[in-house]
């Protein structure tokens, strides 16, 4: 079925825009209460986001194709200030139309917002406005100055402490040498602490009552999963035991459970309040075995664990001295966001407190999206980090560059700073090769306001081929709206052809 019919009319292509504009409005007067609990800075944005629910929630691509035949914006990169746009469009098409007047997001508004949010959350912009460089600090560089100098130079402006390893004594090492670092090179950075959240791992593996290490896995094998020592007499099963162990009880028949960052997939045949029984539908490595601490995502089940832990807790103290951004892992619902901001502030230090930066890698904390970026807006200062490791697990492999352009549509129409992280430029960040398709997917980090790089062993060359290629790009993309920087080959070949002309 063709959904660009040719015979659309001019007409009612106009009463469906202005009928979207009129809800726009209609919708934000709607959430007048939770628009004046966001922080006075963050309102304008906050209403900027209602407004771009409401287009994406109407079918708009017949005028889509309309608007650009005729030579006008079709709102595919009104993102940042959608009812403005909408505004300009209407006008276009009918001299006769009376603009709106309550429009307070205009494009010149919109790119004042971001820079300030950009500014506020990540530090000055030194860098020819390509976006941040974030580096995952190794214990290795806790008493190397000279490295971390050398990564300082090369482009790092925000250094991430990863609170799943090492300890607050590391941490703290990290923290002044990198001060120091700051002090020898004139270059600032800011300190991003990420919380581990609640890990779901196979705390052990038992093989016929046995403790072992591995076990080598094939499809259609059933194992059961339990939280606990239910099973480890029954001599014909192969035992996971899970932690935290009150997760079994919310898994459910025909749910689908993956093993070690997705490479096994299994579904749920049985399950009760302590152990279930799952099978392998599918295995995608060529080495199947399977080892204790592997992870274990469960994107179906309905998890109401906490996204803070103990340990999480216990380092909050810490990071409200030393940090100014927190991670936070697991995050899935506002009740979430709340827990850790009233965590945050009983230990607020100096008055000031880390500005939150929610981790999206659940399916529930995309499904929320909009409702944890008005709760997070209560705040003057707030990120999104899209962590595509557990992100591509619980959504699929194939759905992650829908989901994650979704995201930066959604976060560019609040005006929030997004971090694209993992795995970005790994090969190379290891071994010192980067593999071709890696090149293009850092590329995409462009449009995002930071990017995210793992710990490696060739990380300074990692961080100046990564400043490389955001430079480039940054001259043909501004978010997903792409810019005409003068072309090169243009250039060349109309120079040449006119020279040979000329010489002719």
């Amino acid at each position: 079925m063709n959904i660009y019919p040719s015979n659309i009319d001019h007409e009612r292509v106009f009463n469906q825009l202005h009928s979207l504009a009129d809800e726009m409005k209609s919708v934000e007067r709607a959430f007048s209460n939770t628009l004046e609990n966001t922080h006075p800075s963050n309102r304008v944005s906050a209403a900027n986001l209602i407004h771009y629910l409401v287009l994406r929630t109407a079918e708009i691509r017949q005028t889509q194709e309309y608007l650009h035949k005729i030579g006008l914006s079709s709102l595919t990169s009104c993102e940042s200030h959608v009812l403005s746009q909408l505004n300009n469009v209407l006008r276009w098409l009918s001299p006769a139309y009376v603009q709106r007047e309550d429009i307070a997001c205009t494009f010149e508004v919109a790119g004042r917002i971001r820079q300030e949010k950009k500014e506020l959350l990540l530090g000055p912009d030194s860098y020819t406005n390509r976006p941040h460089i974030m580096v995952t600090l190794s214990n290795e560089v806790a008493n190397d100055r000279m490295h971390m100098e050398e990564i300082l130079l090369a482009g790092m402006s925000v250094a991430r402490i990863n609170c799943a390893h090492d300890n607050p004594e590391v941490w703290l090492q990290m923290i002044n040498t990198l001060k120091k670092s700051m002090a020898k090179t004139g270059i600032t950075c800011k300190i991003y602490m990420d919380l581990a959240g609640p890990k779901i791992r196979i705390k052990s593996i038992k093989r016929k009552g046995e403790a072992v290490e591995k076990i080598t896995i094939y499809e259609n094998d059933r194992l059961v999963l339990a939280g606990g020592n239910e099973f480890v007499n029954e001599a014909q099963r192969t035992v996971l035991e899970i932690d935290p162990a009150e997760i079994i009880s919310m898994i459910k028949p025909g749910e689908h459970v993956f093993i070690d960052d997705g490479k096994f997939e299994a579904k749920v045949l049985e399950a009760g309040d302590a152990s279930c029984i799952i099978q392998i539908v599918r295995i995608s490595t060529k080495k199947p075995t399977l080892r204790i601490e592997k992870g274990i995502n469960l994107p179906d089940s309905e998890l109401t664990i906490d996204a803070l832990t103990k340990k999480d807790l216990s380092y909050i103290p810490f990071i409200c001295k030393y940090a100014d951004m927190v991670g936070y892992s697991f995050v899935g619902t506002p009740d979430d966001l709340d827990h850790l901001r009233n965590e945050l502030r009983k230990h607020v230090h100096e008055n000031r407190l880390p500005a939150i930066i929610l981790k999206i890698e659940r399916l529930s904390s995309i499904q929320n999206l909009p409702g944890l970026l008005l709760t997070g807006m209560r705040d003057q200062r707030m990120g999104i980090m899209i962590a595509r490791g557990d992100l591509a697990v619980e959504i699929g492999f194939e759905r992650l560059s829908e989901i994650q352009e979704e995201i930066l549509w959604v976060c560019e129409a609040a005006h929030v700073p997004v971090i694209w992280a993992t795995q970005v430029l790994e090969s190379l960040n290891k071994t010192g090769f980067a593999t071709r398709s890696e090149m293009t997917d850092a590329a995409v980090g462009v449009m995002a306001e930071c990017v995210m790089l793992n710990k490696g062993s060739h990380i300074v060359k990692t961080i100046q081929v990564l400043d490389n290629i955001l430079k480039r790009q940054i001259g043909h993309v501004d978010k997903k709206r792409y810019i005409m920087r003068p072309l090169g080959i243009a250039k060349n070949f109309l120079d040449d052809t006119c020279l040979k002309q000329q010489v002719s």
